[in-house]
């Protein structure tokens, strides 16, 4: 059975989602890679604000490629979320970052800060970039333009297809997974 979000999602939203349900997105979610991350961290740290406001928002982590011409936007599929970890406890704890969607497991620091805020992991299929992208339906460069493919949009997105990847209840599919196929 799929389940339908729309963004913004509240705490109880994100809460009721299960590791391994099937979800589709609906509404505005953010892009945001590594070289974001970055800034978005030192911004907080030095007491700034933040160019876009994250508070029960989704953050997917995407280098999206150039859009062919009649295109909203190229490919743009995941990229491995553990790249982001050492920035993502701060945006959970400090904006209340409500969901994240990447590929790869996450380090336990980010599970702990999921945990007490009541976030959670999605994955999206790596490799499926092409698809996923006919799922966006409007892109936009809202923050760091300079950073090319790894500036934030924002993305209108409508059923956008992953997996909760991790609850809020810390949850992991990777090793629930893992658990299961022992027992074959």
């Amino acid at each position: 059975m799929m389940i339908k979000i729309t963004t913004p999602i509240d705490e109880a939203t994100a809460r009721s989602l299960k590791a391994g349900d099937q979800v589709l997105i609906n509404g505005i979610i953010y892009t945001g890679r590594d070289a974001a991350h970055k800034r978005m961290f030192d911004a907080l740290k030095a007491g700034q604000e933040l160019p876009v406001d994250l508070r029960d928002q989704i953050i997917y982590y995407v280098g999206p490629c150039p859009a062919k011409p009649g295109q909203v936007i190229g490919a743009a599929g995941p990229t491995t979320s553990g790249r982001m970890d050492a920035y993502t406890p701060t945006l959970i704890r400090e904006k209340y970052l409500r969901g994240m969607i990447g590929k790869g497991g996450r380090s336990p620091e980010v599970i702990k800060a999921m945990r007490d805020i009541g976030t959670v992991y999605f994955l999206a299929i790596g490799g499926a970039g092409a698809l996923l992208a006919q799922r966006i339906k409007k892109a936009t460069v809202v923050a760091y333009e300079d950073l090319g493919p790894e500036a934030i949009y924002c993305l209108v997105v409508e059923d956008f297809p992953v997996i909760v990847g991790i609850d809020c209840q810390g949850n992991n599919l990777y090793t629930i997974g893992r658990s299961q196929y022992r027992q074959l």
